[in-house]
């Protein structure tokens, strides 16, 4: 099947072909603060900057291919809390699809306070997906209508893995979002076909990366890599083995690079003729840009003024 889905500009009535992504997972609300330490127990310490953005590896993917030329649908569960507007606003800015299943929940979303230290380290506190009960929703046909390729992060992993059943069986490649091991993992591992890894990705019964890459070619994945933050990211490629290169840079917020990563991935392998091995480059190089920023959304105005660059300096 076609990575590329057909679309009409209403400005000028021309065909232009647009990449359209489909993720499935893990929606937040980001609530960055930049610090001059961890405070420690009973304590009150001063922000200097602060952030807030929708967030979770998911929708952070889908707002990047969005942002890089894409046309993204998000599969996840927002509600109808009040606070549930933050998220809803932030992709609408994006014009992402949102397919909410707990559109009639009145549960507050998941916060994830990030607290970011000098040198782009930083610290998350998040319920994460458990503030919903489990999502058990069908995967719905029309969700995959003109689809180029589909990213799950595992969490509403129920969810996660049907989607990722019904793409296979439509041929598309299905992209993990690694970022550690879950329950229902193995079970999600059968229909994917590219793995992107973190470090913190640890199968049963691997201890380092060798062994991790040894685990996922034994579940049939194809191709895969693991990212080491500012270190080289591992790949392989069928019985190809490499490194891609992080460029260096002064990093001052890290959070959600990983998810910067997936998405610029998912956007560039999705492009006519670009290889794995291109699409990781050109992924890492859009993620170590935007940690040159604090949140994860601030990178994206200067990354449009360099006209799309990431070698520029911010």
């Amino acid at each position: 099947m076609s990575r590329w889905l057909t679309v009409t500009s209403g400005m000028n009535d021309e065909s232009a072909r647009t990449p359209r992504g489909l993720f499935v997972g893990l929606s937040t609300i980001d609530l960055a603060y930049v610090v001059a330490d961890m405070p420690g127990r009973n304590s009150k310490i001063t922000s200097t900057a602060q952030a807030l953005a929708a967030g979770g590896p998911a929708t952070n993917a889908a707002v990047t291919f969005a942002f890089l030329g894409g046309a993204s649908s998000l599969i996840t569960a927002i509600g109808k809390h009040p606070l549930a507007a933050v998220i809803q606003n932030d992709l609408a800015r994006f014009q992402i699809q949102v397919h909410d299943l707990a559109a009639q929940s009145e549960t507050a979303p998941a916060i994830s306070s990030i607290l970011v230290l000098s040198g782009g380290e930083r610290t998350i506190v998040s319920a994460n997906a458990n503030v919903f009960r489990a999502l058990d929703a069908p995967a719905d046909p029309s969700w995959f209508d003109g689809a180029s390729i589909v990213l799950v992060d595992g969490h509403h992993m129920s969810v996660c893995t049907k989607v990722a059943a019904m793409a296979r069986s439509r041929s598309l490649d299905v992209v993990l979002d690694a970022g550690s091991w879950k329950e229902g993992m193995s079970t999600l591992l059968q229909n994917v076909t590219i793995a992107l890894c973190s470090n913190d990705f640890i199968p049963p019964g691997c201890s380092n990366e060798s062994d991790v890459i040894a685990f996922l070619r034994e579940q049939g994945i194809e191709r895969g890599a693991i990212t080491q933050g500012a270190k080289p990211v591992l790949y392989f490629d069928g019985n190809r083995m490499g490194k891609v290169p992080v460029e260096p840079t002064s990093a001052k917020d890290t959070t959600g690079a990983g998810d910067v990563f997936h998405g610029a991935f998912c956007y560039y392998f999705s492009q006519p003729e670009t290889t794995f091995v291109e699409a990781l480059k050109s992924a890492a190089n859009v993620a170590t840009f935007s940690t040159r920023f604090v949140g994860t959304r601030s990178w994206m105005e200067a990354y449009a003024k360099h006209g799309g660059s990431a070698d520029r300096p911010s």
